[in-house]
C-alpha cells in the first residue's frame, strides 16, 4: 500500500476522468510491450544471456507497468495488496484443482 500512496501523488491526471481508465490500460499494454521489446533483443542479441545491467532494464519497464498498474487500481479504488490475494487465490485454486492449464477465465 505505501507504493500505491506514493505513485498517485506521481499522477499527473492530465486526462479527464472519463478516459482515465483507457489511460491507464493503454499504459500498461504499451509498456508491456515494452518488457517484450526487451526480452526479443534479449534473446536476437544477447543469445539469451541476461547479464545484470540488462536486468536493470528490464526492471525498469516492469516498474512502468507497475505504475500504470497501480494507477488503474487507485482509480477503482482497489488496493494492490487485494489484486494480489486475488491473483495468487486464483491461481492456487486452479493448481489445486489441476487447472493450471488450459484456456479461459473460469477453469
Amino acid at each position: 500500500m505505501e507504493y500505491q500512496d506514493k505513485s498517485k501523488k506521481t499522477d499527473t491526471k492530465v486526462v479527464i476522468n472519463d478516459n482515465r481508465i483507457a489511460f491507464y490500460a493503454l499504459g500498461i499494454a504499451d509498456e508491456a510491450g515494452e518488457v517484450a521489446g526487451k526480452i526479443k533483443k534479449l534473446i536476437r542479441e544477447k543469445n539469451s544471456v541476461l547479464t545484470e545491467d540488462y536486468k536493470k532494464e528490464i526492471v525498469k519497464e516492469l516498474g512502468d507497468v507497475l505504475w500504470y498498474m497501480t494507477q488503474m487500481c487507485t482509480y477503482m479504488n482497489v488496493s494492490l495488496e487485494d489484486v494480489a490475494k486475488s491473483s495468487i487465490e486464483k491461481i492456487m485454486s486452479r493448481q489445486e484443482r489441476g487447472k493450471l492449464f488450459g484456456n479461459g477465465d473460469n477453469r
